[in-house]
């Protein structure tokens, strides 16, 4: 039997990304124990935005809050890459990184040998699935190996069994790869952008449309009609498989076949804590501060909570907040061994939440912040900040907004220009000026609800069920209906775009009893609501009917 780890000395690690000094700082302020970052030219990151200065100041930070970073170098070199490594080495030896994230042998070796003090550590782009290849690379002086994210449990645990003396760290939230890690024939192939160059062009998330090619070399589009529609399918029988039929499937607007959900182990992460596996990694080096700040802050709140109380621990509360991110649906994927259908999501491949990222503090200063807008906000929205080091977000209401350096006052500011609204303390006026200095520091994340199609919904209440299907938590017999339901609504040319959401602009309440909102707080009608929000959780949702209740 596995010797459980899950005790005051050995703690998982939380391992964020960080594609840009910014996100390092927001990952680091909610939550991780360590981040991964790299340099556009010697790793898989071509879209990184570190300048070498900007990871100096990175590890600075990150070590002067205790976290640990780590490098990558994790590209697998061709001939032209071989000069670039003694350069990349002295700078490695400068700024001294907690590890380095390695998957080509011949860089493993040629660093080990020219810098043998920095700790080594195996990519997940290696594609390590059975502990015999684990043992191997502990015995080239590996100090931690990355699994691939085709490992099940069952495996990992059996792993940790054989190779009790290496770090493990494997994939818990993120992206996922329709192939092995990285190893992408079609990025190659339809964009000759290499997935093991850093450079992969995500064709996995591409529509694709079924065509006809002619005896004369001519390519027709096979235009798919109500009328021919229930006529044919069509489907791939593979050579050493007759009679096994994969079923392609598309709509009018073609289909996405190859597009797999997002990683999201939040509900099975006590187990990986129960084994102790040394670190937790969230993939995302391209996602948004605001990716950062819930990812994180919601994983690290899971972590601790377990720590604390193992045997009454739940996913529930966790998997909330991480719905509030962008997400293509999320799936336990090879946890359980096979990867079946609702791993994946066949109707579009766009990311999509209830919430949105709304802005970040940039500054604090003695009598408010000064806040940069990132999306679209109107008079009456209601902004939520999210403190990097506690529980318990505080609500704002606005009815009107300061820009930074203009006088007037406007009723809606646009995130594109990088506008910047300032936000006196004045405005929370359920809140201690003091408690929002300490609470939230620069680079606090703030959200908002945001406006969703039907569409959206019907695919946001079809991720939900067939995660509630992949986790056993309910039978399959609902999901050709949502299917169905959500195509309905695809096939509609015209949809009013309407916000589906509980705010209700300058007109109404949510029921939240958000700082300063007007109604609430100040409106006899809801003088009933407010005695009883006043023995709730600050910011706690009253119940539905109650925002329409008046004091009788």
């Amino acid at each position: 039997m596995i010797k459980e780890l899950s005790n005051k000395k050995h703690k998982s690690e939380l391992l964020m990304p960080a594609g840009s000094l910014e996100r390092l700082k927001v990952s680091v302020l909610y939550g991780a124990d360590a981040v991964y970052l790299g340099t556009p030219d010697m790793s898989l990151r071509t879209k990184s935005k570190f300048s070498l200065e900007d990871v100096k100041e990175g590890i600075e930070f990150a070590h002067n809050h205790n976290v640990r970073v780590y490098l990558t170098l994790n590209l697998f070199t061709h001939n032209k890459d071989i000069s670039k490594l003694d350069d990349y080495i002295k700078t490695l030896k400068d700024i001294s990184p907690d590890g380095v994230i390695i998957a080509d042998p011949g860089v493993f070796s040629y660093v080990q040998e020219h810098a043998p003090k920095l700790k080594l550590h195996v990519s997940t782009q290696a594609n390590v699935c059975s502990w015999i290849t684990v043992d191997f690379w502990k015995k080239q002086g590996a100090d931690l190996v990355v699994l691939a994210r085709e490992v099940t449990f069952n495996e990992l645990e059996e792993i940790r069994k054989h190779c009790p003396d290496i770090k493990l760290e494997t994939f818990i939230h993120g992206a996922m790869c329709m192939t092995y890690s990285g190893r992408c024939l079609l990025s190659n192939f339809m964009a000759e952008r290499g997935a093991n160059q850093g450079n992969c062009a995500n064709s996995c998330r591409w529509q694709y449309k079924v065509g006809l090619r002619l005896n004369d070399g001519t390519i027709k589009e096979l235009e798919l009609t109500e009328e021919n529609m229930g006529l044919f399918e069509f489907v791939l029988e593979e050579g050493y498989r007759p009679g096994e039929f994969m079923p392609i499937e598309e709509d009018s607007r073609g289909s996405y076949i190859l597009n797999s959900k997002d990683l999201c182990l939040m509900p099975k992460l006590n187990d990986y804590l129960r084994i102790g596996i040394d670190s937790l990694k969230v993939e995302g080096r391209n996602k948004s501060p605001y990716y950062m700040a819930v990812v994180a802050g919601a994983y690290r709140r899971a972590i601790d909570d377990y720590y604390e109380d193992p045997e009454n621990w739940s996913p529930r509360q966790y998997m909330r907040e991480l719905e509030t991110v962008g997400n293509r649906g999320y799936t336990i994927a090879f946890h359980n061994g096979r990867l079946k259908n609702f791993a994946h999501n066949y109707e579009n491949t766009k990311t999509m939440a209830t919430w949105e990222y709304g802005g970040i503090i940039r500054k604090v200063k003695s009598d408010g912040f000064v806040v940069e807008v990132k999306n679209h906000i109107s008079a009456g929205d209601v902004l939520e900040f999210l403190p990097p080091k506690e529980n318990g977000t505080v609500l704002l209401r606005l009815y009107e907004f300061e820009l930074v350096g203009k006088t007037d006052k406007v009723d809606q500011v646009h995130g594109g220009p990088k506008h910047h609204i300032w936000i006196p303390f004045a405005a929370f006026d359920r809140e201690n000026p003091k408690d929002l200095v300490r609470k939230f520091p620069p680079y606090t994340i703030i959200r908002k609800e945001t406006s969703l199609t039907e569409e959206e919904w019907q695919r946001l209440k079809l991720d939900k069920l067939t995660q509630k299907i992949e986790l056993g938590h309910t039978s399959d017999s609902q999901y050709k209906k949502r299917v169905e339901k959500l195509q309905e609504t695809i096939s509609e040319e015209l949809m009013e775009r309407r916000s589906k959401t509980s705010r209700f602009g300058v007109e109404g309440c949510c029921g939240r009893g958000c700082n300063g909102c007007l109604m609430f707080w100040n409106d006899p009608e809801y003088a009933k609501a407010r005695e009883i929000l006043a023995k709730k959780k600050h910011g706690e949702m009253l119940d539905s009917n109650m925002r329409e209740k008046k004091e009788k």
